[in-house]
């Protein structure tokens, strides 16, 4: 959830929030940490509030797929009045978060001021650009449905310009890929894209010559997946080159004018689509002291996930940092992260409210997952790796059973079957906004 500067309203509290002598739990963002967390306290003693800046909840591990036309944006989005329809203490309210007064316990919002008894901030990450003001201008970020829509509007459309060309050269520009990042969801996504290169593009441009399309996806370490074992990675790395991927690693993407992505070691390679999943950035939020920051940009929090020398505010998933042991760096940004911490959370709210004893954050490691593509994935669980149409169909199983709504499952199932014995998808819509004029 991003945040804004604009003007803002003031009000003593958000209108048609019922009047209650419950404890007040405000949840800012509704990813995966802050969902689980609202649903989790429903049935307490807390009036628990959500706000969002979109009334949908995203599954951002299912980005790609919308990007490569996979599945339609509505497939992995879930909204949060749906969720909470049974729940009494659960409320919502669609709205940007400006400012928080830690003195006041007030939190200034696009629709007005709530007070608060408890403030979580689980506002997420946003794509890191690192300075480089021509990527951010032309590069296309996947960090939100909306952005992975937009990568499929724009590849697309560059194929159309493609088939308008005279010469196989700026054809080849339009047509080429490249991915920077080689994590989860660069590997992905290129993986996908490949696919579609080799089974889907060409029937529908069949008067472009597919050889002269480029997949590339690049990494600045020495290796992909650099969260998971060298195993996973070195086979990940083969399942890519199987599907001729080109995969530069120890490279980093220097410059991007919307035509050509020039590389660290002098390279230039000549393409319209440079897709940027090379770094995230906590989102941040006015009125959080700056000594509460780590200098990752996430607020160091204790064993109980309360914000450094901020009682009542607490930080989850990507916002939060702390170091232990077994990670002096941070917890890993992930989902499983969120979730946990979230629970944890949970069951020390209703602890507290009972004056019984807190327990401390415990990360437990679930491991890690990634598809490259047709029975091909990687699997890390607690010592155990392996890859192929076993690690594809485990993937496959966790994300399917990870979605909210049964709606939302058999769209994803059937969508995901069709592909299979099809070898096609079915939503390669080009699907603009209409522009309204003032």
């Amino acid at each position: 959830m991003s945040v804004s500067n604009k003007t803002r309203k003031s009000s003593n509290d958000i209108y048609r929030l019922p009047l209650t002598n419950k404890k007040r739990v405000v949840i800012v963002g509704g990813g995966f940490a802050g969902l689980k967390l609202a649903v989790s306290l429903s049935k307490t003693e807390y009036q628990v509030l959500l706000i969002d800046q979109n009334n949908f909840h995203q599954f951002q591990p299912l980005y790609y797929q919308v990007a490569t036309a996979g599945l339609e944006p509505s497939a992995i989005a879930f909204p949060f009045r749906k969720v909470f329809q049974e729940m009494e203490n659960l409320h919502f309210r669609l709205a940007v978060a400006y400012e928080v007064d830690i003195g006041k316990k007030v939190l200034n919002t696009s629709i007005g001021d709530v007070r608060y008894d408890y403030l979580v901030l689980s506002l997420g990450a946003d794509t890191n650009y690192y300075g480089m003001q021509n990527i951010e201008r032309y590069a296309l970020p996947m960090k939100s449905v909306s952005e992975a829509l937009a990568i499929r509007n724009l590849v697309l459309e560059n194929y159309e310009k493609a088939m308008s060309t005279n010469n196989d050269i700026d054809a080849s520009n339009y047509m080429n890929i490249v991915v920077a990042g080689g994590g989860p969801t660069g590997v992905e996504l290129a993986g996908a894209i490949a696919e579609m290169r080799k089974f889907v593009l060409p029937k529908d441009y069949p008067e472009l010559n597919f050889d002269l399309m480029r997949v590339v996806l690049i990494e600045g370490s020495g290796k992909l997946l650099s969260a998971m074992s060298p195993r996973s990675s070195a086979k990940a790395a083969r399942y890519l080159k199987d599907l001729d991927v080109i995969v530069l690693l120890n490279t980093f993407v220097k410059d991007f004018d919307g035509q050509q992505v020039y590389l660290n070691d002098q390279t230039v390679l000549p393409a319209r689509n440079l897709i940027w999943a090379a770094g995230i950035k906590p989102n941040r939020i006015k009125g959080i002291p700056e000594i509460c920051y780590h200098r990752s940009g996430r607020l160091e929090v204790n064993e109980y996930l309360v914000v450094k020398d901020l009682h009542g505010v607490f930080a989850l998933g990507d916002m939060a940092y702390m170091s232990t042991e077994d990670y002096p760096d941070g917890h890993p940004q992930v989902a499983q992260t969120a979730i946990q911490q979230a629970k944890c959370l949970a069951y020390n709210l209703k602890r507290h409210s009972r004056g019984k004893s807190l327990k401390s954050f415990n990360y437990r490691n679930k491991g890690s997952m990634a598809t490259i593509g047709r029975n091909k994935a990687v699997v890390d669980l607690r010592g155990i790796k392996f890859g192929g149409f076993v690690a594809w169909f485990v993937w496959m199983f966790v994300h399917l059973f990870s979605i909210i709504g049964v709606k939302n499952k058999m769209l994803i199932f059937i969508n995901w079957a069709w592909n299979y014995f099809t070898y096609d998808q079915s939503l390669r819509l080009i699907l603009r906004s209409k522009k309204v004029e003032e």
